[in-house]
């Protein structure tokens, strides 16, 4: 069976920290784009960060830029999202996704998500 598990969502205060992790069962993280999107209420789902896994090329939104950090563990066929300086409107359910590749920081044309985990920020 083929699935995206995420974990790592809570509740931080501003400027506080949080990892999310994604893991693939089922298949291989290879040669696609991986990456994430948030959705806050109310509004559409957006492309937070991309990695190209044929180049080796991660891209950010502008919003994340310098607080946002993607990175991958191969041996646990896990992605991570590292985010610092957390601020409420980082505040959104995330999901994780693969797809045939990455249109900037949004993965292309995504055949694979993950359920979501939330993340709020709020003092």
């Amino acid at each position: 069976q083929l699935q995206l598990v995420e974990t790592g969502g809570g509740l931080v205060q501003p400027g506080g920290s949080l990892r999310l992790s994604c893991q693939a069962s089922g298949f291989a993280l290879e040669h696609y784009g991986i990456g994430w999107f948030r959705q806050a209420p109310g509004t559409g789902r957006d492309g937070v960060s991309c990695f190209m896994t044929m180049d080796g090329n991660t891209y950010y939104a502008d919003s994340v830029k310098g607080r946002f950090s993607f990175s991958r563990d191969n041996t646990k066929n896990t992605v991570y999202l590292q985010m610092s300086d957390l601020k409420p409107d980082d505040s959104a359910v995330y999901y994780c996704a693969v797809g045939r590749g990455c249109s900037d920081y949004h993965v292309y044309a995504p055949e694979y998500w993950g359920q979501g985990t939330q993340v709020t920020v709020s003092s």
